[in-house]
């Protein structure tokens, strides 16, 4: 079963991930920060993975550490839940339209953690969500998880609209990297014989 359930403690938070990889997308997440809430959300519905995160952060600093320190706990249960990625078919892309938003995402799970990141937010909030945010949960999973990622918004007016076309993008990329090659279902995805 590609399941993981990790606890991570600091000084600035306090952060429960249980993951499932064969899920259906269900979730249930809580993180006190709303808006980011919704978009964990999105991850979890159009990746298909079953997603219960709870998070208790210093919010009267403000929301960096929460979003942060949940994209490093979540990156390290996808990582613990993938195992050695026997049979997984590594790669993943979308191009995801959502209005005035198109985001092109592409990943490789490949453990070699990189971010290429072409989004530019034309503003600073969200509701009271900080925009800069979103690259910083990215850098964390991406980073946490293994992941070469490279996300690109080719268009976009709305930072709402393009926030979220990112997060689903990501998810649909992630869910397709994820999905076990019947034709390889027994060999690991590199020559070198391990990632």
């Amino acid at each position: 079963m590609r399941q993981a359930s990790l606890t991570r403690s600091t000084a600035e938070t306090d952060i429960t991930v249980k993951i499932n990889l064969d899920g259906s997308g269900s979730y249930d997440n809580q993180t006190g920060v709303g808006f980011f809430d919704h978009m964990l959300d999105q991850l979890a519905r159009h990746a298909l993975i079953d997603m219960h995160i709870r998070a208790e952060g210093d919010l009267h600093i403000d929301d960096h550490h929460t979003v942060e320190d949940v994209g490093i706990t979540l990156g390290q249960a996808l990582a613990k839940a993938m195992g050695d990625k026997r049979g997984i078919r590594r790669y993943g892309a979308c191009l995801l339209p959502m209005d005035d938003a198109l985001v092109r995402c592409a990943l490789d799970l490949s453990a070699r953690p990189f971010l290429v990141w072409n989004v530019d937010l034309p503003t600073a909030k969200v509701g009271s969500f900080d925009t800069e945010l979103v690259r910083e949960f990215f850098q964390a999973f991406a980073t946490h998880g293994g992941i070469t990622l490279h996300v690109d918004m080719l268009h976009g007016l709305n930072s709402h609209h393009i926030v979220e076309a990112t997060f689903k993008s990501v998810a649909r990329a992630l869910r397709d990297a994820l999905e076990v090659d019947p034709r390889k279902a027994e060999d690991i995805p590199s020559t070198k014989g391990a990632l």
